[in-house]
C-alpha cells in the first residue's frame, strides 16, 4: 500500500465530496450547483473551495428531490456506490419527503398517460381522426356551382 492510501483525511473540498459520494457525476457539476445556491453546509451558502469535515450536515437540491445529509466520512477518490454510500446518511426526513415526491411525480404519470391515450395513433384511428376532422368541411364553391346548379337553357 502507498503512503496515500494510508493517510487519513480531515477535510476536503465540498465538492470533490459531492463528486466522491456520487451526487453528481462530475465536478463541474457539482461546482455549477454551488454556484446555483442548490448546495449548503450547515444551512449556509457556499463556495465550491469550502472545506467540508465529519459532522458536517449538507442539504443538496437536485431537482425534484432534496438531501439532507450528514457526512460521516471522506474520500478524495470516487469508489463504487456500495462504499460511496458510507460517506453520509441521510436524515428521516429527507428519505420520506423523497418517497413521498417520488409517488406523487409517479402518480402524475399516470394521470397524464391514462388522459393522452395509449400514445401515438395507429394508422387506423389516424383515418378516423382524419374523416372526423373533415366531416365539417363544406365542398368549394366553384364544385358546388357546377354539380348543383341547373339552368333551364337546356
Amino acid at each position: 500500500m502507498s503512503d496515500s492510501s494510508l493517510k487519513t483525511i480531515n477535510r476536503l473540498r465540498i465538492d470533490k465530496w459531492l463528486w466522491a459520494a456520487r451526487f453528481f457525476k462530475t465536478r463541474s457539476i457539482a461546482t455549477d450547483a454551488i454556484a446555483k445556491n442548490r448546495v449548503r453546509v450547515d444551512g449556509q451558502r457556499i463556495k465550491p473551495s469550502r472545506t467540508v469535515q465529519v459532522g458536517d450536515t449538507v442539504q443538496i437540491e437536485k431537482t425534484p428531490y432534496t438531501f439532507d445529509v450528514t457526512v460521516l466520512g471522506l474520500n478524495d477518490k470516487r469508489r463504487p456506490a456500495s462504499e460511496a454510500s458510507l460517506l453520509y446518511t441521510e436524515s428521516e426526513e429527507s428519505i420520506s419527503a423523497r418517497k413521498a415526491e417520488s409517488m406523487k411525480h409517479k402518480l402524475d404519470y399516470q394521470v397524464r398517460t391514462g388522459l393522452a391515450g395509449e400514445g401515438r395513433p395507429s394508422k387506423k384511428q389516424r383515418r378516423q381522426i382524419i374523416r372526423f376532422q373533415n366531416q365539417h368541411d363544406q365542398m368549394p364553391m366553384d364544385t358546388a356551382d357546377d354539380q348543383g346548379s341547373t339552368t333551364g337553357d337546356d
